[in-house]
C-alpha cells in the first residue's frame, strides 16, 4: 500500500478510524502520513500499538525508529532515548542503528539539568555518546558527539567548581564542643578543585579552578597555627609560580600578584 495522501487524514474522523482499524498496513500508512506532516502526538499513539505487532515483519524496523522519532519531535527525550535503545538493541545492524545510537545520546544530552542539580543523567548522556564514538568512529555526526561529550564534561565540571566554591565560602568554622577545634573548608575547596582539573584536564573552567586553589591556599595559610603558616605561605609561593605559568595573560593577574607579594613577603620575613 502506497503511502496516503496529505488530504486523507485531515479530520478527527479520519483519526479515529485509523485508531479502530485492524488493518495494520492501514495503520502504519497512517502512520507514517502523520509523521511526515509532523503531527508526531498521532503518529506516536499509532506506533504504541503497532511496533510489537510489526516486530519481525518488512515494517517492523522503521516502524520502531520512527516512534523514537515521534517522542524526540516532541520534546520528550527520556521516553525518545528509551525508544532509540530499545530499537538499536532489537536491531543491533539495523538500517537506523547509526541514527538510533546518535539520537538516544542526543535526547539525553537535551534532557540533562543545570550544573546545581543532580548530575545523574549526565553521566548516562556521556556514556552513550560515547558508545555512538565508539560504535561508529567514521560517522559524520562524529563530531557533533564529541562536542556534546565536551559540553557535558564542562557541566560536571562546573558542579565540581561550584561546590569548591561553597567549600572556599564556607572558609574558617570553630567547633562548639570539646570534641572539635577551630579548622577551616579550604583544603576541602583545594581538593575538590584539584580533583576535578585532574579528571577533566582540558575543561573551559580550568583557570577559574586554579585561582581557586590559589585562593584557598592562601587563605589557609593565613588561617594556620603558627607552626604550620611558614610551609603554607611556601605552598601559596609556589601556586603562584604555577598559575601564572600557565595564565600569564590571566584576567585574575592583579589578584594574583596580591596574593605573591604578602605570601612571599612572610616567607622571607620568617627566613
Amino acid at each position: 500500500m502506497g503511502l496516503l495522501s496529505a488530504g486523507v487524514l485531515t479530520s478527527c474522523g479520519e483519526y479515529n478510524k485509523v485508531l479502530k482499524s485492524t488493518d495494520n498496513d492501514y495503520k502504519y500508512e497512517a502512520a507514517k502520513s502523520y509523521f511526515a506532516k509532523g503531527q508526531n502526538t498521532k503518529a506516536a499513539v499509532i506506533l504504541e500499538d503497532l511496533v510489537r505487532i510489526l516486530k519481525g515483519t518488512a515494517n517492523g524496523e522503521e516502524s520502531a525508529y520512527m516512534l523514537a522519532m515521534t517522542y524526540f519531535n516532541q520534546g520528550d527525550y527520556v521516553t525518545a532515548s528509551h525508544y532509540f535503545t530499545t530499537y538499536y538493541t532489537t536491531y543491533p545492524r539495523g538500517t537506523y542503528t547509526e541514527l538510533a545510537r546518535f539520537f538516544s545520546g542526543k535526547a539525553l544530552y537535551l534532557d540533562t539539568p543545570e550544573p546545581r542539580l543532580d548530575q545523574t543523567s549526565t553521566y548516562k548522556a556521556i556514556q552513550e555518546l560515547q558508545m555512538f564514538v565508539e560504535y561508529f568512529p567514521a560517522s559524520q555526526r562524529r563530531d557533533m558527539a564529541q562536542n556534546m561529550i565536551f559540553e557535558l564534561q564542562d557541566k560536571l565540571v562546573e558542579k565540581e567548581l561550584l561546590s569548591a566554591k561553597l567549600y572556599y565560602d564556607l572558609g574558617s568554622y570553630t567547633g562548639n564542643t570539646v570534641y572539635s577545634s577551630t579548622g577551616n573548608n579550604y583544603q576541602a575547596a583545594v581538593i575538590t578543585a584539584q580533583n576535578a582539573l585532574r579528571e577533566y584536564p582540558y575543561t573551559r573552567f580550568r583557570e577559574d579552578l586554579s585561582i581557586l586553589i590559589l585562593r584557598a591556599k592562601y587563605d589557609m595559610a593565613k588561617a594556620s597555627v603558627d607552626e604550620k603558616k611558614q610551609d603554607r605561605m611556601r605552598e601559596t609561593v609556589d601556586e603562584y609560580y604555577a598559575f601564572k605559568n600557565e595564565f600569564p595573560e590571566s584576567k585574575y593577574m592583579k589578584e594574583v600578584e596580591d596574593i605573591f607579594k604578602d605570601a612571599h613577603k612572610f616567607v622571607e620575613e620568617e627566613n
